[in-house]
């Protein structure tokens, strides 16, 4: 499947919560990311990501082991992505450095999802903002397939209109890069 998703600025924090709230309950929630690469880098330089992600939300906590192929499209970033639920996060990272791998970059998140339907889609709005990162973020997603990405990233351009954000807001910079260069 590939994650449909584009990425914008937020300019007005409260009035996109105003807004999503319309659209759907909030849930508050920590994403503590640990990303994963070969000390050559060569996931990185080939547009791949592996993450092994913790998600606390409401006193409730799960582990997830994402891998995301390289961009199907290069002006959204949208790419293939393969995710599954994980009991020991910790017996992962073990596992991942004993087979070479090395901590990238780890980092924590604040998000509120909204889940909701729009565009004859199934659509997952996050807010999020990064501690060591200024200002807020949307991600707007919905899952297709790869046929399907132009007219699902359509979608979420109408949705996100709708919400007040322009093409001018839209952003493909990662967490990662802006993490590991306000680092430096």
């Amino acid at each position: 499947m590939i994650e449909a998703e584009l990425k914008a600025r937020v300019r007005d924090r409260a009035g996109l919560h105003e807004q999503l709230r319309r659209l759907a309950t909030a849930e508050h929630s920590t994403y503590r990311d640990t990303y994963y690469d070969h000390p050559d880098r060569d996931l990185t330089a080939a547009g791949r990501e592996l993450r092994l992600r913790i998600v606390e939300t409401s006193g409730q906590r799960r582990s997830l082991l994402t891998y995301k192929e390289a961009a199907v499209d290069a002006a959204s970033g949208s790419k293939p992505e393969h995710e599954t639920g994980i009991e020991d996060p910790s017996a992962i990272d073990v596992l991942l450095r004993g087979l070479g791998l090395e901590h990238l970059v780890a980092f924590e998140k604040h998000c509120t999802n909204y889940g909701f339907c729009a565009e004859g889609r199934e659509m997952l709005a996050t807010v999020v903002t990064v501690p060591e990162l200024e200002g807020t973020f949307i991600e707007l997603e919905t899952m297709t397939d790869e046929g399907g990405t132009s007219a699902a990233l359509s979608g979420i351009r109408a949705v996100l209109t709708r919400l007040g954000i322009t093409d001018d807001d839209l952003t493909t910079e990662q967490y990662t890069d802006a993490v590991l260069r306000s680092r430096k």
